[in-house]
């Protein structure tokens, strides 16, 4: 959707092969993508990544933390390297990028930082609590950084989208129906709509809901 807008749009994926299929499709239909083999978590390459990024590009324009991972168990069967696993991808990875994100949009006089969060950050259920953890997490490191940096130009928005059909639901809960969840354009119509806010207006969150998904109330 990004691409369509007219954006150069870098895809980031630890499947190299996913991230150009992503962008071979985005060219197909006449954008411009550039895919990215890299693990958002990683401190060394995830900021190389987004950095020799806007190097290409002479600039960042808008930075999506989109990236995430849940491990559904109980607390007494989550393990410590489970645990670590998501708050590394789900946290630790918009920390490492957003940081660098902030440097590089400084530099250029402004940006937006989009941190993709969930409904598990305003609500909890059983057997989620290192999502959970992230999530809430995340929901507070965006308002942080929406405080810290607006007087930089950079605007910084948490999307807290309600269930999407998506494999990250559908391939773990297969009894799931998928009538009952939004379409992931729904959401990037939403994030499309937080980049293309007029100068000196930001959305500092957002909610995005399947109009049947009971994730919210």
């Amino acid at each position: 959707m990004l691409a369509a807008a007219g954006a150069a749009v870098v895809i980031a994926d630890r499947d190299g092969a996913n991230a150009a299929a992503v962008a071979e499709r985005i060219e197909r239909d006449g954008g411009t993508a550039f895919p990215v083999e890299v693990d958002v978590g990683d401190e060394r390459a995830a900021p190389a990544a987004l950095e020799a990024a806007a190097l290409r590009h002479g600039g960042l324009y808008a930075l999506v933390n989109n990236a995430g991972i849940d491990v559904t168990l109980p607390i007494d069967e989550l393990t410590i390297a489970q645990w670590d696993a998501v708050l590394r991808t789900n946290l630790r990875a918009p920390f490492l990028l957003s940081r660098s994100a902030a440097a590089l949009m400084k530099r250029s006089g402004g940006g937006h930082i989009v941190n993709v969060a969930s409904t598990a950050a305003k609500r909890a259920w059983p057997n989620a609590s290192a999502y959970h953890a992230s999530k809430w997490g995340l929901l507070g490191l965006s308002h942080a950084l929406h405080a810290e940096l607006r007087p930089h130009g950079i605007r910084v928005c948490a999307v807290i989208a309600g269930g999407v059909q998506t494999p990250f639901l559908l391939e773990r809960f297969p009894d799931l129906d998928p009538a009952l969840l939004q379409d992931p354009a729904n959401v990037a119509a939403t994030i499309k709509h937080v980049l293309l806010q007029p100068e000196g207006t930001a959305i500092s969150e957002a909610m995005v809901l399947p109009v049947r998904e009971t994730s919210w109330p």
